[in-house]
């Protein structure tokens, strides 16, 4: 092979490797640098790089390498940073601020492992009850199978463990965009009629498509 045709295959295959979208493009990263300055700029660009490191990684690989990389936010209350009781960020303003409260931290590993390739009917928002901080809460859960145990990532414990590992969280509601369930330890739990649609989570979808930070 002559050199012209080595260097016409490298470029080939770097343009092929950078190809996939980004997470955040750079259109939407300058917004960001603009407002949050420019340690909100690494902090996206370290999460690219963790996103690309783990991008054809086993489900597992990819569950923690998101949990422990958004475990490193700091937490606050939506009174705090929104002026509001309940706010859903999006996962621009929660790295951006880098601040946040549980729903914070569920929704942007949610679409961070969706990023991945994650398939979306193994991924639930978790209602729970914390009996260690006397308070409802959020978790992020994995379900490898809808009969499965599922795997609890949590803000406030920063090992991915099995529901039944986890006996300081009571399980309330599995919810994941389409469906409402009565939650369980194992499985994702007895399908609920939902009369109306998730509030929060619509709101959350249009803060979504027009990239609010």
């Amino acid at each position: 092979m002559n050199m012209l045709k080595m260097i016409l295959l490298i470029f080939l295959f770097v343009n092929y490797a950078h190809a996939d979208k980004p997470y955040v493009d750079d259109k939407l990263l300058n917004k960001i640098t603009k407002k949050y300055k420019l340690f909100a700029k690494k902090r996206f660009l370290s999460l690219q790089n963790i996103l690309d490191i783990n991008k054809n990684s086993q489900d597992t690989e990819k569950l923690e390498a998101v949990n422990d990389f958004f475990n490193e936010v700091r937490y606050s209350s939506d009174i705090k940073l929104y002026k509001k009781n309940d706010y859903w960020a999006t996962p621009w303003e929660f790295l951006g601020k880098d601040k946040g409260d549980c729903e914070d931290y569920v929704i942007s590993k949610y679409f961070a492992l969706l990023y991945l390739g994650m398939d979306s009917k193994k991924l639930f928002f978790t209602y729970v009850r914390s009996t260690k901080f006397k308070a409802p809460h959020m978790v992020l859960t994995y379900f490898k199978t809808p009969r499965s145990e599922p795997l609890i990532l949590d803000n406030n414990n920063r090992k991915i463990f099995p529901a039944s590992k986890r006996k300081d969280l009571l399980p309330i509601y599995n919810f994941n965009g389409d469906s409402l369930y009565k939650a369980s330890k194992t499985g994702t739990g007895k399908k609920l009629k939902q009369i109306k649609s998730h509030k929060k989570w619509d709101e959350l979808k249009f803060n979504m498509k027009r990239k609010k930070i």
